[in-house]
C-alpha cells in the first residue's frame, strides 16, 4: 500500500481482523502502517499493530479509514475524518450519508461477506467519487487480499449485490435446511440427512469451483433421468422467480438504509 496508512474503525471484530490479517499476511501493508480500534481497547494482534480505544485519533493518524461496524452502530459514530478517504463495510448505509456524517472527501462502499474468513470472498465495491488509476488500483488490490473484487458502476448494485454475495454462506445454509428437512421427512434417519445435505452444499460447491455451473446443469438435464426430474420439478415451480423476490427483499431494505 506504499508508505499510506490504513485505520479500521472495528478493526478487532470478526470481519475487521479477518481482513486486516489478510492485508497483512499478503504483504500488502505492513504493520507499523496499519492502525486498529475498538471500544474496549483490547486485541491480540501484534506489538506493531497499532490499537486504539479513540475512533477521532485513529482518524487523524490514517490516511485511509475503514469503517468495519454494523449500521446501527454508524448512528452513534462521531469523527471527523476531512480530508480523509473513507472505505464503508456497511450495508444499507448511502455514501452520501456517511460523507455528510464524517466530512469524508471521498467514500468507498464495498461489501464483502463471511467468506474473507477463507479469503474466498467477492468483493463488490463502488466509489461515490472520482479515483485516479492508482488509487483504483489500490482499491482492488486490497479486496483481492481476501478473494476476487469487481468496481461496481453504481451504488443501486451494492445494495443489489448485499443482497445477493454480500449474504455469504447464507443461502447455501438455507439449501441445506431444506434438504435436512425434507429428507428426515422422508423417513431418512437426521444424521445420515445432515451428511448427505451436506455432502451437496459442500462437495457440490467445492466442484462448481472447477465447472461452469450452466454446463453442469445442461449435461445432467440430458441424462434425463432422477436428477433431471429434481431439476426440472424445480424449473417448473419458477425456481428463479423465488430467489428473485428473496434478492429483492434483500435489496430493498439495504435501499431504505438499516
Amino acid at each position: 500500500m506504499h508508505n499510506r496508512t490504513l485505520g479500521i474503525i472495528g478493526g478487532t471484530g470478526w470481519l475487521g481482523r479477518a481482513i486486516a490479517e489478510a492485508l497483512l499476511d499478503s504483504g500488502f501493508i505492513s504493520a507499523d502502517r496499519l492502525l486498529v480500534s475498538n471500544r474496549s481497547g483490547s486485541s491480540t494482534f501484534g506489538p506493531q499493530v497499532r490499537l486504539l480505544a479513540d475512533n477521532q485519533q485513529l482518524v487523524e493518524l490514517s490516511d485511509i479509514v475503514m469503517l468495519s461496524i454494523r449500521p446501527e452502530q454508524f448512528r452513534e459514530l462521531q469523527i471527523d475524518a476531512k480530508g480523509k478517504r473513507v472505505i464503508s463495510l456497511m450495508a444499507g448505509v448511502p455514501a452520501a450519508a456517511i460523507s455528510a456524517a464524517t466530512g469524508a472527501d471521498l467514500v468507498i462502499r464495498a461489501m464483502p461477506n463471511a467468506a474473507v474468513e477463507i479469503r474466498q470472498s467477492f468483493t463488490p465495491w463502488y466509489s461515490a467519487g472520482s479515483l485516479c488509476e492508482r488509487d483504483r488500483a489500490l482499491v482492488q488490490r486490497l479486496f483481492e487480499c481476501v478473494g476476487a473484487a469487481d468496481e461496481v458502476p453504481d451504488e443501486d448494485c451494492i445494495d443489489y449485490l448485499s443482497a445477493l454475495s454480500g449474504t455469504g454462506p447464507a443461502f447455501p445454509a438455507m439449501l441445506y435446511k431444506a434438504l435436512v428437512g425434507q429428507a428426515v421427512a422422508a423417513g431418512i434417519p437426521p444424521a445420515i440427512a445432515q451428511r448427505a445435505a451436506h455432502g451437496v452444499v459442500v462437495g457440490g460447491g467445492q466442484l462448481l469451483a472447477r465447472h461452469d455451473p450452466l454446463q453442469i446443469i445442461e449435461t445432467l438435464m440430458a441424462y434425463r433421468g432422477v436428477t433431471a426430474a429434481a431439476l426440472q420439478s424445480m424449473a417448473d415451480q419458477n425456481i428463479e422467480a423465488v430467489v428473485g423476490r428473496a434478492l429483492q427483499n434483500g435489496a430493498d431494505v439495504a435501499r431504505r438504509g438499516m
